[in-house]
């Protein structure tokens, strides 16, 4: 396992990449002494985000890279995809939308279970969301 410092980039192609990821930030989370409920929260935030990469995006590449910011530590997961983009962001952030069969999570759902969130997307060229968790030690 990478440790603070170390950004870990991971293919997502497949189902088994989505897999590798979760289990990859269930890791980092215990490393850092996250709880139960923020390690459930947040995985199922970057199972979300992951699997719309495959959905939408037809595959990419999902990161983990660890922060440090006085008295806090974070976990930032950024998950890209050179897909088509979202045309309207304000549209697939609310509650209950969903352009295809997911979780109905959506990216509003993501939005909610993590402390910060980004979405850098342009249509016809892809798109990258950013989440991060903070923890104080």
């Amino acid at each position: 396992m990478s440790g603070p410092g170390e950004a870990q980039v991971l293919p997502l192609h497949t189902d088994e990449d989505v897999v590798r990821l979760r289990k990859q930030v269930r890791e980092s989370m215990i490393a850092m002494r996250f709880g139960l409920v923020e390690q459930t929260k947040y995985i199922t935030a970057a199972s979300e985000l992951a699997r719309n990469v495959l959905r939408y995006g037809g595959g990419g590449e999902g990161r983990i890279d660890y922060l440090r910011d006085g008295s806090r530590q974070g976990l930032e997961l950024s998950f890209s995809d050179q897909g088509p983009g979202i045309a309207d962001i304000a549209l697939a952030l609310s509650d209950g939308y969903t352009s295809g069969g997911g979780l109905g999570l959506g990216l509003g759902g993501a939005k909610r279970l993590s402390d910060e969130f980004r979405i850098d997307t342009t249509p016809g060229a892809g798109t990258t969301v950013t989440i991060v968790k903070w923890k104080l030690f």
